[in-house]
């Protein structure tokens, strides 16, 4: 008997492994989450299309696997735009399936007829429409293939999807590519380092000797400790799936006869010779560099809470061996980037891109149910998906979300400050709403804390709550952390 397009689209992903699949539901898809059921594919239901994007980003980034993000036609599409560019920023292997108007009524003012291949192309590696629901196999396996190399997109039409097809399902794996051997140039300087992309962190990630690169503060990433200082010292420089862009000053990092190699594939790395052990040394430390003051950092009594020291208080949640930290953007973002530690982090990316905190906590807990995970971000990134705790408390997903409540978009706050002067710091202030008095309403754990005394406990009840929850932290208005 024959399958219906979307059978065909639902049992392919199936038999290549797929295991989870973000979508919102909408016209156009619909005849995919019927045949989900016959293949046995997971849905995980979102509240807005772009988290659906987020969700699939960091579950390619965190298992390794392709992050399927599923939503309908015209709007739906839109609507998922922005979170692709944050996954093409962050070389995520993720899949973004469209559905589209159908074929037979493009040009005639189809409903929500949209140039979807198209829109997506600049945000994605590669960008295409399905034409028949005999090739749809074939898109779908080639659409997981090309997502090794980033974000892809499918849109797939209605006529596609409703089609009978003669071809069965079939899926192959395609052969990794063989590593390629490092240069000799590499091997014998004096003082060589090896930077990575995103991409290259997640295939290196046991490789101490590697330099990753994931933050839009680039050379001054507060994660990075002193980089800049050795940066300017080396004398070859390898960048594995790494462009020379602004995170690298446009090359102006290194020292003007510094040798910059490069790598778009697997580099088999050898330890470093004996004559280099001095010089990684030297890079570690300068990366694990952090002022001695913030040991001693207390916020002022009766106060806000300085973001350091929820940052402390928060550490003590990911002394999990298998704890995912999930770090948002803005001026707390870049706190919680500096000061915390997990066996598993995920940012916002060289995008630098705020809002995708809570999807990517969400698609953590699904991937690592057992894993305890912790994500921070501030007042004003919690307002692009605030519904989607909404989303956890459905589908039981039990993340500690912490909230850094300062009434105002601080990183363009500062801004201000630097450029213009307070007397000219004007039209970033938010309400100092009680965040987790929303989160329990929409059905999590939520507590409202305004002092370090309080910190302690709302986050230990928070951990047991055994299902999501949210701990909004009243904190001063601090500039993020610059060596």
């Amino acid at each position: 008997m024959s399958l219906r397009g979307a059978d065909v689209l639902a049992r392919t992903l199936a038999a290549a492994g797929v295991r989870q699949v973000f979508a919102l539901s909408g016209n156009h898809v619909m005849p995919v989450f019927d045949a989900a059921l016959d293949a046995k594919l997971s849905l995980l239901h979102v509240r807005h299309e772009a988290a659906a994007v987020h969700m699939a980003d960091a579950w390619g980034r965190l298992t390794g696997e392709p992050g399927i993000a599923l939503v309908t036609g015209g709007p739906g599409h839109a609507n998922a735009l922005g979170a692709l560019y944050t996954a093409l920023a962050a070389q995520s292997p993720m899949v973004l399936i469209s559905g589209h108007a159908a074929l037979d009524e493009l040009g005639k003012g189809a409903f929500q007829e949209m140039p979807q291949a198209e829109l997506a192309a600049p945000l994605t590696v590669a960008s295409w429409t399905a034409r028949s629901a005999d090739t749809l196999g074939a898109d779908v396996a080639r659409a997981l293939r090309e997502a090794r190399n980033g974000p892809v997109h499918l849109s797939v039409p209605n006529d596609v999807l409703d089609a009978r097809a003669d071809s069965g399902v079939s899926f192959s794996a395609e052969e990794r590519p063989a590593a390629t051997r490092v240069p000799d140039e590499l091997l014998n300087a004096k003082r060589p380092l090896v930077i990575a992309g995103p991409a290259a962190m997640r295939a290196h990630g046991d490789n101490k000797n590697i330099i990753g690169m994931e933050s839009p503060r680039g050379v001054n990433d507060p994660s990075l400790g002193k980089l800049a200082v050795v940066l300017a010292k080396a004398d070859v420089v390898l960048l594995l799936r790494k462009p020379l862009d602004f995170t690298l000053k446009f090359g102006k990092a290194f020292a003007p006869d510094c040798r910059v190699l490069r790598a778009d594939g697997p580099v088999d790395l050898p330890a470093p010779r004996a004559s280099q052990e001095a010089w990684f040394d030297e890079v570690r430390a300068a990366l694990r560099y952090r002022p001695a003051e913030w040991a001693t950092l207390r916020s002022k009594p009766g106060a806000p809470l300085h973001p350091l020291e929820v940052c402390r208080e928060v550490k003590k949640l990911l002394a999990a061996p298998d704890a995912v930290l999930v770090a948002d953007g803005g001026e707390f973002g870049q706190w919680a980037q500096a000061c915390l530690e997990a066996p598993r982090r995920i940012i916002n990316g060289p995008a630098g891109s705020i809002g995708s905190a809570l999807p990517f906590a969400a698609a953590a807990k699904l991937a690592f149910p057992h894993a305890p995970v912790v994500a921070l971000l501030g007042d004003g990134t919690l307002g692009f998906h605030l519904s989607e705790i909404d989303t956890a408390v459905r589908y039981g997903l039990a993340y500690v979300a912490v909230v850094g409540n300062d009434a105002c978009w601080n990183a363009e706050h500062q801004i201000q400050l630097r450029a213009y002067g307070a007397a000219r710091a004007h039209g970033l202030d938010l309400l100092p709403t009680r965040y987790g008095a929303v989160a329990a309403a929409m059905g999590a754990h939520g507590e409202d804390v305004s002092s370090v005394n309080e910190l302690k406990a709302a986050l230990a009840r928070a951990a047991a709550a055994g299902k999501s929850a949210l701990v909004n932290v009243m904190i001063e208005r601090a500039a993020a952390p610059r060596y």
